[in-house]
Parts: C-alpha cells; sequence; structure tokens
C-alpha cells in the first residue's frame, strides 16, 4: 500500500499514533495489562503487546515515533527543485525532441546525466508524482507511416468504409431473445394462438 509521503504514515497519522503509545506507557507504568490497553485505546492486542515489549526493555523513549518510513529521496530538496524545473523546460530541452512526453525512463535518464544519481524507471516514475508531475508513455508509430496519406484516407476512404450505420425505423433492440415476435410479421412463426410456447 502506497501513502501520501511515498511510504509509512502521513505525519498527522505518525503524531497520532504516537501519542497512543505514548499513553500505553502510562498505563504500563500505572500496572495496567497489555488487554486492558488494547481495550482502553480501541487498537489491536497484538500492537499492545508489542508496545509493552518495546516500553519493557527501553522505556518510554523506545516508543517514540521514528519518522516516516520507506526508503529516503536520493535527492536533496534543493535538487528536487532543480529536477521539478527541468521537467517544466519539457523533454526536448534535454534532448528528446521526438515527443513531448516524459516517461519514467526519460526522467530516470536525466537524473544520472544531470545529478549523478541511479534512479529506477519506478523510483522516477514515484519522484515525478511526488513532484506533481505524471508520466505518459509515448505513441510507437512506425518511421515508415505517411502523415499525409494517413490524412487523405480518413478524408476520402474511411467515410466511405464506415458507411451510414443502422437505418432509422423499427426494429427489436434485443438480439438474444429468438422466440420473441419483435419485428415478425403477423403470419412467421410463434405468431399464432396455437403456436407452441418454449
Amino acid at each position: 500500500m502506497r501513502y501520501a509521503d511515498g511510504g509509512g504514515m502521513t505525519a498527522r497519522e505518525r503524531a497520532r499514533r504516537e501519542a497512543l503509545r505514548m499513553r500505553a506507557a502510562e498505563l504500563f507504568a500505572a500496572g495496567s495489562t497489555a488487554p486492558e490497553v488494547a481495550e482502553l485505546l480501541r487498537v489491536t492486542p497484538k500492537s499492545a503487546y508489542q508496545w509493552r515489549r518495546s516500553w519493557s526493555a527501553g522505556g518510554t523513549a523506545s516508543l517514540v515515533s521514528r519518522g516516516p518510513g520507506g526508503q529516503r529521496c536520493k535527492l536533496r530538496p534543493a535538487l528536487c527543485e532543480k529536477l521539478a524545473a527541468m521537467l517544466e523546460q519539457g523533454p526536448a530541452a534535454h534532448g528528446w525532441d521526438e515527443d513531448q512526453v516524459w516517461t519514467g525512463a526519460r526522467v530516470a535518464t536525466l537524473i544520472g546525466r544531470r545529478f549523478h544519481v541511479s534512479y529506477s524507471v519506478s523510483g522516477a516514475t514515484r519522484l515525478m508524482r511526488r513532484l506533481g508531475f505524471t508520466p505518459q508513455m509515448p505513441a510507437h508509430r512506425a518511421a515508415e507511416r505517411d502523415e499525409v496519406a494517413v490524412a487523405a484516407w480518413k478524408k476520402n476512404i474511411w467515410p466511405e468504409v464506415k458507411g451510414r450505420g443502422r437505418p432509422s425505423g423499427a426494429g427489436c433492440a434485443s438480439r438474444t431473445r429468438p422466440a420473441s415476435t419483435c419485428g415478425r410479421p403477423g403470419d412467421g412463426p410463434g405468431a399464432g394462438a396455437d403456436a407452441p410456447r418454449w
């Protein structure tokens, strides 16, 4: 599961959880058991037992939050700002002039070239999202594609191929009910009162 800050809980959730652990430490010091703490604080017994073990081994200091989880960003905040400015310039400003699309692979390459830091494609994609950008997929077109011929075909031939569609008028929308009399002449199969019903 991914969270807003790239791993672990949000800062607000971490502070709330730490306050619960501090309250649990007070209750343990007062002689409460782990199941009692779990019930009072409305947490799982497993959490209460883990907190009790940590509190017994290291005191209240062992229950203090360690900060956000997950791997730290490899780029300092100043470099992240520089990267955001580079992404704003567009791919053509950095050598990708075949299309104006930032992909995860291109951003990973750009980070490697400019900052000498290795990023995976998925890591670069997550960093882009954190900076407010979305990765795009480039359109793969054949090198032999003739845009003039494609435009002429769309204008002249496609309308003929496409046709005009179904004629308007009374009809039956259901193609899955063969026993229906919809659209059949009055003397067709199933029209008479003596006709068997299936």
